[in-house]
């Protein structure tokens, strides 16, 4: 006779679905927590998010050019979302703007190049991974 153990599911006792929106207090503390730590990406990255409302996948696809007009980051861009295939355009904040532009000098980004490269893509190495 076989006897099965009972295992219990991954998601037992663990919140699931759509989380709350992350409150105003919490997005600061977190862009403060990414400047002290000088992360320049990922400051730039979420401030990014959180201006455009950018899905993940329509955010790391961005390239500089979606951003930028020569050496100055745009106020306002529009990019075409992947999953409607629909445009949105949005505003980009003073604070999100020094933070693409730090990031942008700082991995020394050109304009055909992904925003927020991945080790996929090809890129500056071992600028925003440990893993060399």
């Amino acid at each position: 006779m076989e006897t099965r153990e009972h295992r219990e599911a991954w998601n037992k006792g663990k919140l699931v679905g759509q989380k709350a929106p992350l409150k105003p207090k919490d997005i600061w503390a977190i862009r403060i927590h990414l400047q002290n730590a000088h992360e320049v990406r990922d400051l730039a990255m979420f401030n990014l998010a959180i201006d455009s409302k950018l899905r993940g996948c329509d955010l790391v696809s961005l390239r500089v050019r979606d951003v930028t007009h020569g050496n100055q980051v745009l106020s306002r861009a529009m990019v075409v979302q992947r999953k409607t295939q629909r445009p949105v355009q949005f505003e980009l904040t003073e604070p999100t703007r020094t933070a693409v532009a730090a990031w942008i000098a700082k991995a020394g980004l050109k304009l055909e190049d992904f925003l927020f490269p991945s080790r996929l893509h090809s890129s500056p190495p071992c600028l925003y991974t440990s893993v060399c």
